[in-house]
């Protein structure tokens, strides 16, 4: 009994770990691929905050014990709910500080209001 429960935690944390990283690699490659500031803050916030929350719950589940599991959900808690407000708030501050859109951009929904042409 002791054995399956263990291989169900061994292959819950394996589908957690490929998970998390197949998240992290597409966020590195976003950073890597995309062609403007904004699109690449956004697969680093969306696809990086994914990809660490699943490892970093995998992680509290391998420890085994109900301490580490708890601080693992807590940071998974403060991932989603940090990474998406931040990475908002650098996009609104580069669009103020006048960093341009892609020409692949179709529209530009921000008022244009005291932008300074900054070329990247």
């Amino acid at each position: 009994m002791a054995g399956d429960i263990d291989m169900i935690m061994a292959i819950a944390v394996s589908l957690l770990l490929v998970a998390g990283s197949v998240f992290t690699v597409l966020a590195a490659l976003g950073l890597l691929r995309f062609p403007d500031l904004y699109t690449r803050m956004h697969a680093a916030s969306k696809a990086g905050t994914v990809g660490s929350g699943l490892l970093l719950l995998a992680a509290g589940i391998h420890a085994g014990e109900t301490a580490i599991l708890l601080r693992a959900l807590a940071g998974f808690a403060f991932f989603v709910l940090t990474a998406p407000v931040s990475a908002h708030l650098l996009a609104k501050a580069a669009h103020q500080a006048g960093y341009k859109l892609t020409n692949l951009s179709v529209t530009d929904q921000l008022p244009q209001s005291k932008q300074k042409s900054v070329v990247i």
